[in-house]
């Protein structure tokens, strides 16, 4: 296969994956709606799996063909670039305010499932075992912690009348509903496995391993949905909606998409991804300090100012340079005055 079509093949993919889970959310909450169950629930399930949808498909492919470093690589890439260039971009547009629950108890909880993810996989280095393997059980225990986080969530937004408003579920005829169902489920098959085997190609052909391509391609190209949504909602100045739909997604990718790949399919956890763990903690617990820095909006909300989204962006670009090359951005301007 010439690599000019591969590449070709994997925008398509990407397109046709986002676009199919569009259409599940839009025919699934509609059927859902004619069955009368809440906004609040409809968005908790089928709107959140929704945008986890591209990620948990493109996962599941790859932990099934043994792709184990992309099963890592699209979850951890995925949730760098969620923290970093999005929050990075949507920061710049306007300094980003977050609400309480956000900064004492869903970032902490980010931070503590990365931590457990890093202690699920390195069963050698911390229990003995003979191979780093993430289990059936290790996927089950994300997954347990996904209901808990629901439940929370739920709490959280049955006690909140303006979640309860936002996000009116459009009504449609129960066959154009089941259109849509159908028409989004073949989308999201057929996309991510052109996003797969042409991510897998394009690795080989760039001498790339399969964790390198799910942490830069794979990881940007499935978090478009969570960028176009957070920059839009920063324009509009809503930036509550921008950050606490970066780390929700962050906390879906964990213990949904993680969760379903490795329970499906057990994985062999590389070590390589330590690394990407400890800047994605890092990242965590620079955000968090940001917003207890970062100048105090009205109401004494925290706040991301935009020198510090310039920062996670910088860092972001340097880390991207850092995995493909080997070397991050300082080391290679080092490089190039010394030949000079």
């Amino acid at each position: 296969m010439d690599l000019v079509i591969a590449i070709g093949l994997l925008i398509i993919g990407f397109v046709v994956l986002i676009k199919g889970a569009d259409l599940l959310v839009e025919g699934a909450s509609a059927i859902a709606k004619k069955f009368n169950i809440s906004d609040i629930i409809i968005g908790l399930t089928i709107v959140s799996f929704g945008t986890s949808a591209p990620e948990l498909v493109v996962n599941i492919g790859a932990s099934i063909g043994g792709n184990n470093g992309m099963v890592f690589g699209n979850v951890l890439g995925s949730n760098i670039f969620n923290t970093c260039l999005i929050l990075g971009i949507a920061g710049l547009i306007y300094p980003l305010a977050v609400q309480r629950n956000t900064a004492f108890k869903e970032l902490p909880f980010s931070f503590f499932i990365i931590l457990l993810v890093f202690a699920l996989g390195n069963d050698v280095m911390l229990f003995g075992a003979a191979e780093n393997t993430f289990s059936r059980i290790d996927g089950l225990i994300l997954l347990g912690l996904f209901g808990a986080f629901l439940y929370y969530v739920y709490s959280s937004a049955k006690n909140d009348p303006a979640a309860q408003e936002e996000g009116a579920i459009e009504s449609m005829p129960m066959n154009k509903s089941l259109i849509y169902v159908a028409t989004g489920m073949v989308g999201l098959v057929i996309g991510g496995q052109l996003v797969l085997d042409n991510a897998v190609f394009m690795a080989s052909q760039f001498g790339m391993t399969d964790r390198v391509i799910g942490l830069t391609v794979v990881a940007i190209g499935t978090s478009l949905p969570e960028l176009a949504t957070s920059a839009v909602a920063a324009m509009k100045k809503n930036s509550d909606i921008a950050v606490g739909n970066v780390i929700g997604s962050n906390i879906f990718n964990v213990l949904l998409v993680l969760s379903m790949s490795t329970a499906i399919a057990p994985t062999t956890y590389d070590t390589a991804s330590n690394f990407d763990i400890y800047f994605l903690l890092g990242a965590t617990v620079l955000l968090t300090i940001f917003l207890f820095i970062g100048t105090k909006s009205k109401g004494g909300r925290f706040t991301v100012d935009r020198w510090q989204a310039l920062i996670l962006l910088l860092a972001v670009v340097d880390y991207t340079v850092y995995v493909v090359v080997g070397k991050d951005i300082f080391m290679i301007i080092m490089f190039l005055i010394e030949s000079t």
